[in-house]
Order: structure tokens, then sequence, then C-alpha cells
């Protein structure tokens, strides 16, 4: 009894640990605070109810992540409809450390906003790999695609962001 009672105790110290990841995660596909909100919450909620589900020894944050994102898939499909397209002005988001150096603040927002004008699918996968470390097998894991398609999400948004960033630097010059 006493292993049961310290894997708990380890698991949800895990879980907590994790938890401002998946909220990154959980924003990236809502698009919006109170969403992400809610969807984190529900992800962790049911990460909890499944506890003895879950095999010692993987990784507990693709294991939660793939338990966001079919919560989110299930709520999109009961509404049948994308609230706004999946896009939302960055100003809403406020997500910049205003605390640290105003020039990477600056930078930083550029970056995010490029980012966040992404289709949906491109946006969940540059989160997934080049922000939270996930590797293409591990991403295509958590979103429930062929490997194939996580390569083609990241090879079209790296185009469209440095299309991006090509455009803003030309402006500057």
């Amino acid at each position: 009894m006493f292993g049961k009672k310290s894997s708990d105790a380890q698991f949800r110290r895990g879980l907590s640990e994790l938890f401002p990841r998946l909220w990154r995660y959980c924003i990236a596909l809502t698009v919006n605070r109170p969403d992400a909100d809610d969807l984190a919450q529900a992800a962790c909620l049911r990460a909890l109810e499944r506890f003895d589900k879950f095999t010692p020894g993987t990784r507990l944050d693709s294991w939660v992540f793939c338990i966001a994102h079919r919560i989110w898939l299930n709520e999109l499909r009961a509404a049948r409809i994308r609230r706004g397209g999946g896009i939302a002005p960055i100003e809403d988001l406020d997500l910049v450390d205003e605390t640290s150096d105003v020039e990477m603040n600056i930078s930083a927002r550029e970056v995010l906003r490029s980012v966040m004008r992404l289709p949906e699918a491109q946006r969940i996968m540059v989160l997934l790999v080049y922000v939270e470390g996930f590797s293409y097998k591990e991403a295509a894991e958590i979103a429930e695609v062929p490997i194939g398609t996580v390569m083609s999400r990241l090879a079209s948004a790296r185009k469209t962001l440095t299309a991006a960033d090509n455009e803003r630097s030309s402006k500057k010059a």
C-alpha cells in the first residue's frame, strides 16, 4: 500500500510540474486563455482519474498532452465549429514576459505573432516539436497523425515563417 501512495504522490508532483507546459500547449490549441485554462484543467482531471492507466517509466508529458489533444478534438466535434477560425489577435494573448529586455520582448512578440497566425495544425506541430522538444514520432502520437504529416506541417510552417521574417526584414531596410 505504501508503494501506491508513493507513486500517486510522485504522479501528482509530475503533473504539477508539467502544468505550465501543458497550459502552453492548450493555448496553442484553443488560442485563448479561458479555453486554455479549461482544457488544461480537464486534461489534468482526466489524467488523475485515469492514473491507473499510466505506465510508469513512460513519458508523462506525452501521455497528458495526448489526453488534452483528444479532449480538444472531442470539444470541436461536439461544437462542430472552429471558434474564430483558430486565430486571435496576439495582443489578446499577452504571453510575453514584461519584466525582461524590451528588445527581446519585441522580437519574441513578433515570432509569437507569426506562429499564432499559422493554421492550427501547423501551429500545434511548431509548439510540440520546436517549443516542447518532442520528437517527430512523439508529436505524431500526441496529435494522432502519421509522422509524414508532422514533417509536412513543419515544413509548411517553416516556409511560412521564413517568408514572414523576410517580409519583416525587407520592411525594416
